[in-house]
């Protein structure tokens, strides 16, 4: 699967959902937002959003600090 994450290209092995990218990428799910296609997914539809091949993927890490 081609994906393009945070505008450089990466080569996957398939992955059924947005849920499933977050942990192959070793993310924790509650300190990222991700955008799809252009479009926000909230985070309670990471399981439910496919990932196709050819999307776009841009996603932000929350830091804390003060």
């Amino acid at each position: 699967m081609k994906l393009v994450i945070n505008g450089e290209p990466r080569t996957l092995a398939p992955l059924p959902h947005l849920a499933a990218l977050v942990r192959e990428l070793g993310l924790d799910p509650r300190k990222v937002a991700i955008e799809r296609n252009l479009e926000i997914v909230p985070r309670s539809a990471y399981d439910l959003t496919p990932v196709a091949d050819g999307d776009r993927i841009e996603i932000v890490h929350f830091i804390g600090g003060g």
